[in-house]
């Protein structure tokens, strides 16, 4: 897709006879010349936003290509694109976005689930007895809810926990227990409004869990790609973005059940400095594990009996 031969959006918007796939490459061409990127990612930005406004699967995108496409739809995608082009995330232009095995609500106000959080999710499912009742597991900071909610479709029988600061998280994360039951897997998590380890009773765990905020506050990529639009609370944590990790570790050790664990994702860098951090705070039998990319990701650590 060349930058030379752009397509006309007007023509787009307002051709009695556009078609699905005329819309689309003018549609990406917009996306890729705002953005910058790959054409590539520009073109399946497109189909996805095109998918969202008629409903249609790729395969049928693909399939009534020739097809022409009402204005009001075509207008309905024109302005889903210009906001994508500008920066604005594509999780909340349509107003969900996968993670682990289902869709999660979101909108702005909370962070977006990442797959790079599934390394986490994943770790923490492999010290969750299937069939374990009185097994404790609280997600600490659990924004949409993503995490806490897939632990409890895979393990129901475990008692999950989730708390965040932000009353506006806490109303997306029920909204998505709920969704995530329609999806077909009913799921029951305990949520509750809370400031870090505060109100949770000493002895009472056996799995702590976080994504806390890990950016430094003068990282540039804060005013790069979807994180310009993401809540910074939910992302900056003080001058080395070791902030929250250090005052969650004050409380891990008084919380955590003899023998409970605590995993912390970070970033790819961080690895080294959290688990620094776990060992000054009692943790032991320390370990790191790798995302999908090979980036250390989740560092874990352990309450000695």
């Amino acid at each position: 897709m060349s930058r030379e031969t752009p397509v006309s959006r007007e023509g787009c918007s307002t051709a009695a006879t556009a078609t699905l796939d005329e819309c689309l490459r003018e549609a990406a061409h917009r996306i890729f010349a705002g953005r910058g990127g790959e054409a590539g990612e520009a073109l399946f930005e497109a189909r996805y936003l095109a998918g969202h406004v008629t409903g249609l699967s790729t395969a049928g995108l693909m399939m009534r290509g020739a097809d022409v496409i009402d204005v009001p739809t075509r207008q309905r995608l024109d302005d889903l694109v210009d906001r994508r082009a500008a920066g604005e995330p594509v999780a909340y232009l349509v107003g969900e976005r996968g993670f682990w095995k289902h869709r999660f609500r979101c909108r702005p106000g909370v962070l977006i689930p990442r797959p790079d959080t599934e390394t986490l999710v994943e770790w923490a499912l492999s010290f969750i007895p299937v069939d374990g009742p009185g097994f404790r597991v609280l997600d600490l900071g659990t924004g949409s809810g993503a995490i806490a909610l897939s632990l409890a479709a895979e393990r129901p029988s475990a008692t999950v926990y989730a708390v965040d600061r932000s009353s506006e998280a806490l109303d997306v994360a029920r909204e998505n227990m709920g969704f995530v039951s329609e999806q077909g897997t009913p799921t029951d998590v305990a949520l509750w409004r809370g400031d870090w380890l505060s109100a949770v009773a000493p002895a009472s765990l056996d799995l702590l869990i976080s994504n806390p905020p890990y950016i430094a506050d003068d990282d540039p990529h804060l005013g790069r790609g979807d994180v310009r639009h993401e809540p910074r609370a939910a992302l900056v944590a003080g001058e080395d973005g070791l902030s929250d990790y250090r005052r969650l570790l004050e409380s891990t050790l008084a919380v955590l059940r003899p023998g409970g664990r605590v995993l912390f994702e970070h970033g790819f860098e961080q690895a080294p400095a959290v688990a620094m951090l776990m060992r000054q705070a009692g943790l032991t039998a320390i370990e790191v594990r790798a995302d999908l990319a090979g980036h250390p990701r989740v560092t874990m650590g352990v309450k000695g009996a």
